[in-house]
């Protein structure tokens, strides 16, 4: 399979677990005890296809531009797709409809189970949503937007969200080495004093790397 990212890249997704379904042969990934992923093997164990969930009318839009995506194999065919695993659909546009599958599950739960699974979930620079003033109101979280927060450009996810999960393609900025990185320094708050900035990095770094504030 040449999307060798793919498993990494989903459980670094808040609250999401994997399994497998035995009698199918299907490595699932599941948020909120549904699936919204699903690795089909064949013989072998090989990879055969992978499955996510699309608005119906953009994954009839993608089955007609690209021949490795078709109709849901063994799923609901109009909400479910299947994906070559070693197709040419560009890696950029898989992990977008992953990123879709995800948000559309999810948004299928209750909002006290969201909220349940995302409050608690740490953002890839390690702050805290939660404790911001604006979370709930102006903004609905990190995790939640995809990085689409209030103080990133419209329609933009945040600098630091864009270069570790979708450019870097990592789970946050604790497997990537470099942070703080000048992308930190830039995205500072300005209603923090130099020294409280210090403070709120060195507290975010901790989260990130060992877990702890």
């Amino acid at each position: 399979m040449r999307y060798i990212w793919m498993d990494a890249y989903l459980l670094g997704k808040a609250g999401v677990t994997k399994d497998l379904q035995k009698d199918w042969n299907w490595i699932r990934y599941q948020i909120g005890g549904k699936m919204f992923a699903a690795l089909c093997l064949g013989e072998n164990d090989e990879p055969y296809y992978i499955a996510l969930k699309l608005n119906p009318v953009e994954g009839d839009f993608l089955r007609q531009q690209y021949e490795d995506i078709i109709p849901g194999y063994y799923m609901n065919k109009q909400h479910w797709n299947s994906i070559k695993p070693d197709g040419s659909v560009p890696d950029d546009l898989l992990r977008d409809l992953l990123d879709k599958s995800y948000q559309l599950v999810l948004g299928s739960l209750s909002k006290k189970k969201q909220r349940e699974i995302l409050a608690g979930a740490p953002t890839c620079c390690g702050a805290e949503c939660a404790t911001c003033g604006c979370y709930g109101s102006l903004c609905k979280g990190c995790n939640e937007s995809l990085g689409r927060v209030f103080h990133a450009p419209e329609g933009q996810a945040c600098p630091i969200y864009e270069c570790a999960v979708n450019q870097k393609q990592l789970a946050g900025c604790g497997t990537c080495g470099s942070a703080p990185c000048e992308i930190w320094r830039k995205t500072k708050d300005p209603a923090l004093s130099d020294e409280e900035f210090e403070q709120s990095i060195r507290e975010r770094l901790a989260r990130i790397t060992t877990g702890k504030a």
